[in-house]
């Protein structure tokens, strides 16, 4: 397995050969590769380090702050936190980066440094490329012994987060309140177990059901919020008759509903959801990833917006919406991101102004995910090995099919006249993902199957 270095930052397998897995080198190498960079531009830097529930967090999270303060670093320590609660936490407290130690939706054997800049944002491809540069050529001086960092006192960074969302315009919590909502949560025995009880509190969510909000980082199933992930929620959702079930992944920065009737209101549409609420009361341009549902687009259109498709990856999502001003943007995979609290994917946002949503429109989650247009996505990945080289596959598939309207600015999408089929190396894990999008389940999962069937016969 080789690390995988990616906008998504530093992910790879704990334990093995250090360069081809997360190891203990490769933290120090990587830490103190994004030390030194920080150390262009400021003396003596501070940045914020926090850790989902992983059980490989801890010790993660001292040799991370040890390099830190090694190269001259001063630390916050967060904690046990979530990835937009460190990114909130980097732009309040004025420090200069930030290092939130989570692999994602990635099972209990990887772990990731996701990179913050002074923003609190991502860095930006510029700066990783800077980051993975000095890396590379093991361009790093250590502090002499006077000049060590040292840890620092940080703030209440949930609270923090949670009082900022409560502020926000749109988030009504009084409508909320009135809903009486019975709400499941399921925070997969990390991070999330704590922040979304947390937020629905401060909302006013009265009858909350806590299903693996223990932070053991014990996943009590496969932590990306897919449908066949979430069997036991959506069955306790329909045994006591709750209104919804909100379900995070570790780092709770994607979100997605269970409705009423135990169906998936979809992780595709909780931002297309997010979107329409927000586009009734903020006129403006939305963006999305290329490999995000079209219904974003649709109900954008419909608002008297622009919609704009950006490459995979928050960062890239970020940069595509500062240049349109989108008033809302994200990723299907139920990441949203609402510039007037931060850019970054927030699952804690996203609850809020789901619920006030859903609070004003009156009816249950399932009425509401029918006034959304209708698509249907089929996805897929197959593993990359070795000897697969994925420039040879994405050429061979823009080649086949030169005579449809195809975008190369992330792997290949081919769009057709009613639905798109879109294939890319994952930034993430070393698999080729491939989706589909269509007006029925039988059709994205045919196109997916005929997309497959063509790269396998590349591959051979």
């Amino acid at each position: 397995m080789s690390l995988i270095k990616s906008v998504s930052g530093i992910r790879g397998t704990i334990g093995g050969t250090a360069g081809h897995n997360l190891t203990p080198q490769d933290a120090v190498l990587y830490t103190a590769a994004f030390a030194t960079w920080l150390k262009y531009t400021h003396n003596t830097p501070t940045v914020i380090v926090g850790r989902d529930a992983r059980t490989t967090g801890e010790q993660l999270t001292m040799i991370v702050c040890n390099t830190l303060i090694m190269c001259g670093i001063n630390v916050i320590q967060a904690g046990l936190t979530t990835t937009p609660t460190l990114a909130l936490g980097v732009e309040c407290s004025h420090a200069q980066g930030g290092i939130m130690l989570t692999a994602s939706h990635n099972p209990a054997q990887w772990n990731a440094l996701k990179l913050f800049n002074q923003k609190g944002e991502f860095l930006t491809a510029e700066e990783g490329k800077v980051v993975l540069n000095i890396a590379h050529k093991n361009d790093i001086i250590y502090a002499e012994w006077n000049m060590q960092g040292v840890n620092k006192q940080g703030i209440d960074f949930l609270q923090y987060h949670i009082n900022q969302i409560c502020a926000l315009p749109l988030v009504d919590i009084e409508a909320i309140k009135n809903a009486n909502f019975k709400i499941v949560v399921d925070g997969i025995n990390s991070s999330g177990g704590i922040a979304v009880p947390a937020i629905l509190k401060a909302l006013g969510i009265r009858h909350i059901k806590e299903m693996n909000c223990e932070p053991t980082g014990h996943f009590a199933h496969n932590p990306e919020p897919l449908p066949q992930n979430l069997t036991s929620v959506c069955n306790e959702v329909t045994s006591a008759e709750y209104d919804l079930a909100i379900v995070v992944d570790p780092d709770v920065d994607r979100l997605c509903f269970i409705c009423e009737d135990g169906s998936m209101f979809g992780e595709e549409y909780t931002l297309v959801a997010v979107a329409k609420y927000v586009l009734q009361h903020t006129s403006g341009n939305t963006v999305s990833n290329l490999s995000s549902s079209r219904a974003l687009k649709d109900i954008t259109i419909s608002a008297g917006g622009q919609y704009y498709a950006s490459a995979v990856g928050e960062a890239h999502v970020v940069q595509k919406m500062k240049e349109v001003n989108a008033v809302i943007g994200g990723e299907g995979n139920g990441g949203v991101i609402y510039p007037p609290l931060h850019y970054g994917r927030d699952a804690l946002v996203g609850i809020a102004l789901f619920l006030s949503a859903l609070a004003k429109f009156g009816k249950p989650a399932s009425f509401y995910r029918a006034t959304l247009p209708q698509y249907h996505i089929s996805k897929n990945k197959i593993e990359l090995t070795p000897d697969i080289d994925i420039d040879i596959v994405l050429a061979g598939i823009k080649s086949q099919y030169a005579g449809h309207d195809t975008d190369i600015t992330d792997g290949v999408k081919i769009n057709f006249d009613a639905e798109w089929v879109h294939l890319r190396p994952s930034n993430t894990e070393p698999i080729i993902r491939i989706y589909a999008e269509s007006a029925t389940n039988a059709t994205a999962d045919y196109l997916a199957e005929k997309i497959i069937k063509d790269i396998k016969e590349l591959i051979n």
